[in-house]
């Protein structure tokens, strides 16, 4: 077997080929050049950084048959024996499967004599915080004092499992994630020294697979090669990863921008029927959305595709891009509980279009049919109309899809009755509480000056879908300024109190001549209860009348 996989062939030989761990080497480098040397070092990072790397050159510079130098000379029988596994001095431990106080008293009883064919020993523990309790008892006065040709070398993929009285024994260095970009780059140039032919994309997707950690990424570019039959393309790598084409991601937004569901659902089946990881997919989209948002505040600029990303900045509103932000990654959560992926993947896309955008950037305004613009959207409220067939339904916020009479395409006129236009507006909730309790303090045009009596009803989202409850009923856009204070009696809310003080009396009034209740209390010496007479509304009553 002649051929060596890349992640043991690329290899770091010296500090100055260490990829991404640049504070390292700078610490270590110094300290052999200046001799400040330690005798325990602990090194922590996730796997595949570099870790055991780095413990391997450290004993290969102190080792050296040139002296210890940052720079061991790579051709030396201490540096060769090192490479290939073989040196005596350079004692591999792995604490995964030698967790017992037996194997550590074996390696400490074993120190304290003089190196056999170098000038360091060095004891290389990985996975340390694997030791028992008692290994790591047994070994602390050997680390704190060890003998003065021993150096030890511990690494952790979890150094919050390592007691802190060996943390407080050790130099503690944490080697970095490496960037995508940083992986890419590697990759071109581990690929051009091999003479494999690449798309730079393809890197960039390996680089982002392989989550920091350079060795999966030279696994991931050894199954890319044989995957792509000696050459490293996108689509394969594409394939091989089960990663998303960037192009139904566009074309999932484009179609929430276009209020198109047909074309939503379309694409989900076309994504079933290419076999797409919907998993995956939601994470790209999540992925992708970010990147819009970025890009909208001039944080981020795409490298694969600019023009396309800028496009989407510009045609999806902030407010909307975080919500589905939102939606796609509890929906990518939620996932498993679907009665399939296909299933909850349309579903997510469905409910994107629910919560897309309307008039004034309210959420809760109203929402298209799967086939067209909503009423609630700028182009309907324009125009007020609603498209044939389609019925009205109230907003979480209390606005109304019926905005405006079918067929209307002029923009009505305020006629300055604000009771009159909050009792005839249809809606709900914090919107109707906010209509009926607000006075009017100035109009100019569909510009109105409001205040209203609590500080609740002020709050922006409130105001927000009062907003597009107005601008959908006067089939043009209005502007609202609210201010918190004391309010008239010109309210709906202070009408309606009148009205109920004017019933309650009116019923009492009518109790109290009653003929029959009368002679109840002449004859029985009876009264009435105070507070136990109510007025009786009318079930269909609009204006809130007693029968």
């Amino acid at each position: 077997m002649t051929h060596q996989v890349l992640a043991r062939k690329w290899r770091p030989r010296d500090f100055e080929s260490l990829v991404g761990q640049d504070h390292v080497v700078r610490a270590l480098s110094h300290a052999l050049q200046t001799g400040r040397l330690h005798h325990a070092y602990l090194f922590t990072g996730t796997r595949g950084v570099g870790k055991t790397t780095v413990a391997r050159i450290l004993a290969k510079a102190l080792n050296c048959e040139t002296g210890v130098s940052a720079r061991p000379c790579g051709r030396c029988a201490a540096c060769t024996g090192i490479d290939a596994g073989r040196f005596v001095d350079c004692i591999e431990l792995d604490a995964a499967s030698n967790r017992g106080v037996d194997e550590m008293t074996q390696l400490l009883e074993n120190a304290v004599y003089a190196p056999t064919a170098g000038r360091y020993k060095v004891y290389v523990i990985d996975e340390v915080h694997m030791l028992s309790a008692h290994a790591f008892n047994a070994m602390l006065k050997t680390l704190e004092e060890p003998p003065p040709h021993v150096v030890f070398v511990l690494a952790t993929t979890d150094p919050q499992r390592v007691p802190v009285t060996v943390l407080s024994r050790c130099l503690q260095f944490n080697l970095r994630n490496m960037s995508p970009a940083a992986v890419a780059e590697h990759l071109a140039s581990v690929l051009s020294a091999e003479g494999v032919a690449f798309d730079r994309g393809a890197l960039d997707r390996i680089g982002r697979a392989a989550a920091g950690s350079m060795r999966d990424a030279l696994s991931l570019l050894d199954q890319a090669i044989a995957c792509g039959g000696g050459e490293v393309r996108e689509p394969a790598v594409r394939e091989m990863l089960g990663v998303v084409d960037a192009a139904w991601l566009v074309g999932i937004l484009d179609a929430l921008v276009a209020r198109d569901g047909r074309l939503l659902v379309a694409l989900a089946d076309d994504m079933l029927a290419g076999n797409a990881p919907f998993e995956r997919m939601l994470a790209d989209l999540a992925a992708l959305l970010q990147r819009i948002a970025l890009a909208q505040v001039g944080a981020i600029a795409d490298a694969g595709n600019p023009e396309t990303l800028q496009r989407l900045a510009a045609a999806i509103a902030p407010e909307d891009l975080q919500v589905w932000y939102q939606i796609v990654i509890h929906g990518a959560r939620d996932l498993p509980l679907a009665p399939d992926a296909h299933a909850g993947f349309t579903m997510v896309l469905l409910r994107l279009l629910a919560f897309g955008p309307d008039v004034g950037g309210s959420a809760g305004a109203a929402r298209s049919s799967s086939a067209g613009p909503a009423q609630g959207c700028p182009e309907a409220a324009r125009s007020g109309s609603a498209r044939p067939g389609q019925a009205p339904r109230a907003d979480a916020g209390g606005a109304s899809s019926s905005a405006a009479p079918a067929g209307r395409t002029s923009v009505m006129r305020f006629d300055g009755d604000w009771p009159g236009l909050a009792a005839r507006l249809q809606v709900a909730g914090l919107v109707q509480q906010f209509m009926h309790q607000s006075e009017l303090i100035e109009v100019d045009g569909l510009r109105f000056r409001l205040r209203v009596p609590i500080r609740a009803l002020a709050e922006p989202g409130t105001v927000k879908r009062v907003r597009a409850a107005l601008g959908a009923h006067f089939g043009a856009p209005v502007r609202l300024d609210v201010e918190v204070g004391r309010v008239g009696q010109d309210t709906v809310a202070a009408a309606s109190a009148r009205g109920r003080v004017e019933r309650q009396v009116q019923a009492q009034a009518a109790i109290d001549a009653d003929p029959f209740v009368r002679t109840l209390i002449e004859d029985f010496d009876g009264s009435i209860v105070p507070g136990s007479v109510r007025p009786i509304e009318r079930r269909d009553a609009i204006s809130g009348d007693d029968a």
